[in-house]
């Protein structure tokens, strides 16, 4: 027994010690990374110390840490979050990020109701500085982010480690098979892996976890929630366009997307002069860009930033702003959600089903698998082969009221028997939370 335990040290420390060694000698590519973004995202060049873990303020009392890599899953973990921010004033907490656009989204969300750093760089003493700082009396990490260092350090402090809305693709999946010997002993030491599905789980299996630490919980997503006034905002969008006008929107799409949305918009626009592109980019950087390129096909374009609001005028609206996609959403007769034309994988199809719009979506989806084979086996998802296939669905769905009202229906019905995630994922962590304090200073 003895002699098996030292050989497992033994492995676990031999595979530990070159990975560190790995990230040491590629430390100046962190740098690169880092400037070469901060090219485009200006916010890239700003809190360096974080992404090494060196804090100017002086620690505070143990929190419970939450590690959403950006936008998607800060978005996913925002019920959990705000849930035990009601049940549980008393609990100080930590969310990180590794993307500036997720950085202003906790913010959005939040506010200063929790902490915000970026996530420092798995280096064994990044990770070491990180968990003395913050002290967490609790880890949870959201889907897919699985950094050995940070969770064998969390296993020798004491600290448990939650997975949550845990999803792998197979594309992921092969995508760790090289540091598979070493993610499947990190992964071996988390309290539980609570999957998104069954297939998830299994997967998870093929990693490297425990049987008896996954958990089948289901999609958080599910547990979104319509933007407060909505039908208030809605209302005040039809105002501002004066007559009636059929709207679509093209939401999180990339730099490879775009010219296909532009090529989709003139054509939709053949048939339907007045038709109305509400246009909102995954990324910030392209904001301008994607106005620049409406702008020179001749069409009139406005942005939130500058108008506010589309008028009668304007061709192409850009959602220049974060946290506002849902309500833009709610405003559209129908919806293209983009990274599905490109083999990014898809983004999340459940927030414009959850305000009723109908939703079409390009082939790739790997991200979305089992949300994306529920939606279209339900009614309410249509799925391009191409950006020729989604522009013809597009254009299916703008002359056929019923059937958009049809899959807004069925859309709206798929959200609401997915809910209860949430209750299982609270029910699953609540042991671990930290013991309730009387008083806050």
């Amino acid at each position: 027994m003895h002699d098996g335990r030292t050989r497992k040290d033994l492995g676990e420390s031999v595979l530990r010690g070159l990975y560190s060694l790995a990230l040491y000698l590629l430390s100046p590519i962190t740098l690169y990374h880092l400037v070469s973004r901060g090219f485009r995202v200006r916010e890239y060049f700003l809190r360096w110390g974080e992404r090494y873990a060196a804090y100017r303020a002086n620690p505070g009392r143990p929190c419970v840490w939450l590690h959403a890599v950006s936008v998607g899953e800060v978005n996913a973990a925002a019920p959990v979050v705000n849930a035990l921010l009601a049940q549980r004033p008393d609990i100080r907490w930590v969310v990180t990020t590794i993307t500036p656009t997720g950085s202003a989204r906790v913010r959005a969300l939040w506010g200063e109701r929790v902490e915000h750093v970026y996530l420092p760089y798995d280096l064994p003493g990044s990770v070491a500085r990180f968990l003395e700082h913050f002290r967490p009396h609790l880890a949870l990490i959201m889907e897919t982010e699985l950094w050995p260092n940070m969770l064998f350090g969390c296993r020798d402090q004491g600290i448990p480690v939650y997975i949550l809305n845990a999803r792998l693709s197979p594309r992921s999946l092969r995508g760790y098979r090289l540091l598979k010997p070493l993610i499947g002993r990190a992964l071996r030491t988390v309290a539980c892996v609570a999957a998104q599905s069954a297939g998830d789980g299994q997967r998870y299996q093929e990693l490297g976890v425990r049987a008896d630490q996954v958990r089948v919980l289901g999609n958080l997503k599910y547990d979104i929630a319509a933007p407060e006034g909505l039908e208030a905002f809605v209302e005040r969008f039809r105002a501002a366009l004066g007559a009636p006008r059929p709207v679509w929107i093209a939401a999180s799409t990339h730099e490879g997307e775009e010219q296909a949305v532009l090529d989709i918009h003139r054509r939709l626009r053949a048939r339907r002069p007045e038709l109305l592109l509400l246009w909102a980019p995954r990324h910030p950087e392209r904001f301008e860009r994607v106005r620049e390129a409406a702008a020179a096909q001749g069409w009139k374009v406005g942005t939130r930033s500058a108008d506010t609001w589309p008028d009668g005028s304007h061709d192409v609206f850009v959602v220049d702003t974060l946290g506002e996609l849902m309500a833009f959403y709610g405003c559209a007769d129908v919806a293209f959600v983009g990274g599905s034309l490109q083999p990014v994988g898809g983004h999340n199809l459940l927030e414009p089903a959850a305000v009723g719009t109908p939703v079409v979506t390009g082939p790739h989806l790997h991200n979305f698998e089992e949300v994306s084979r529920r939606m279209d086996q339900a009614g309410a998802l249509r799925i391009g082969a191409d950006a020729d296939a989604v522009g013809a669905a597009l254009e299916a769905l703008l002359g056929d009221a019923d059937a958009r009202q049809a899959m807004a229906r069925a859309g709206c019905a798929l959200v609401a028997d997915g809910r209860g995630a949430l209750r299982r994922t609270l029910e699953l962590i609540g042991p671990d939370l930290p013991a309730p304090v009387a008083h806050v200073p």
